[in-house]
């Protein structure tokens, strides 16, 4: 589930200056200066991938620009993308349902504005050699997970399913450590995003069984990843809200019915990236941002109510939320299917 952090990306503010020289233009109608773009900062969660493509698009494409932003794409700091926007030092970034949900319940005044991809693509991947094609294979097998609560809650709910024995599995943390690594050393399987990891394995010649979560039960297809702010900017700076929004589904939009052009985008926009896994991902995932939904971003109150009624019964939370100001759908365009 995890990419490695990197340093953040500055993005040089542009600003257009009109000014009149001469006689001549004196005689002319006074024309005003442009008016200022206004700064803002988005952070990402992990390392740019394609599930931040729409981002970048909307940078190198001029729509944030012709929004009136002037954007950053920074990468998180060690508190993370929840708390650099919860404390205003950021003011968006990609989160998750299951984060957001969890800070609310502590006071966090997080809210998701939009979801990225519409339908939940993780779940637990192996190498086709260790065999693992159903949660019942879990037993007897190591997991390499991060050490959240969500992991062991996770292959408990989908083992009981199948009535298999939870206590079977042996979870290990292994960080930030390469999957690929992990299962010919360490692990037998482990959580992760397909569009990326999959996608790897695929052209790495390194088949492996997915096991999707959505597959188990309606209530495990959340929104994985959001883009998120918070409560104080949707009361102070509705307008900034809307014009970030704006500009950002014009760039998905654009990621999703010419996904080789943004995938090229983002390759120049992060060199170091692997250019083939870019494009592939890319392809893989673009028809996956809008999917099924009226238009891109939509989210429905019954998705944040059936996770949060899962995580409440999976001991995750210690009260149910408010479905209501965990999200919002104010802020999208129209739609656009």
């Amino acid at each position: 589930m995890k990419w490695k952090k990197i340093a953040p990306l500055m993005l040089v503010s542009l600003t257009v200056a009109l000014a009149g020289c001469g006689n001549k233009m004196a005689e002319q109608p006074a024309k005003q200066t442009a008016k200022p773009l206004t700064n803002v900062k988005v952070v990402l969660d992990w390392t740019p991938n394609t599930n931040h493509t729409g981002l970048y698009v909307a940078k190198d494409q001029g729509f944030f620009e012709k929004e009136g932003l002037n954007v950053e794409i920074i990468a998180p700091g060690e508190g993370g993308a929840d708390a650099m926007v919860a404390s205003g030092a950021a003011e968006f970034g990609v989160s998750y349902q299951e984060s957001i949900t969890q800070g609310r319940i502590q006071g966090v005044p997080l809210v998701s504005i939009a979801a990225v991809i519409q339908h939940n693509t993780s779940g637990f991947a192996s190498p086709v050699a260790k065999n693992i094609k159903s949660p019942k294979d879990f037993e007897g097998k190591t997991y390499g997970g991060w050490g959240a609560p969500s992991e062991s809650a996770m292959i408990d709910s989908l083992m009981q399913s199948e009535k298999a024995d939870p206590s079977k599995v042996k979870i290990v943390n292994i960080g930030d450590a390469d999957y690929f690594t992990a299962v010919k050393r360490d692990i037998d399987f482990a959580w992760i995003y397909y569009a990326w990891t999959g996608v790897d394995a695929e052209l790495r010649g390194e088949p492996m069984n997915m096991i999707y979560l959505n597959k188990y039960s309606d209530k495990l297809d959340y929104y994985t990843p959001v883009l998120a702010t918070s409560e104080k900017m949707i009361k102070e700076k509705p307008e900034l809200v809307k014009a970030f929004m704006a500009a950002a589904s014009k760039g998905y939009q654009f990621a999703i019915s010419k996904p080789e052009d943004a995938a090229n985008i983002l390759i120049k926009a992060v060199p170091d990236l692997d250019k083939k896994l870019v494009l592939a991902s890319q392809k893989w995932l673009s028809p996956r941002y809008q999917d099924d939904a009226a238009r891109w971003g939509e989210q429905k109150k019954s998705v944040w109510e059936n996770y949060a009624s899962w995580m409440l019964d999976h001991k995750l939370l210690e009260k149910n939320i408010d479905a209501d100001a965990a999200f919002t759908n104010k802020f999208l365009p129209e739609s656009s299917k």
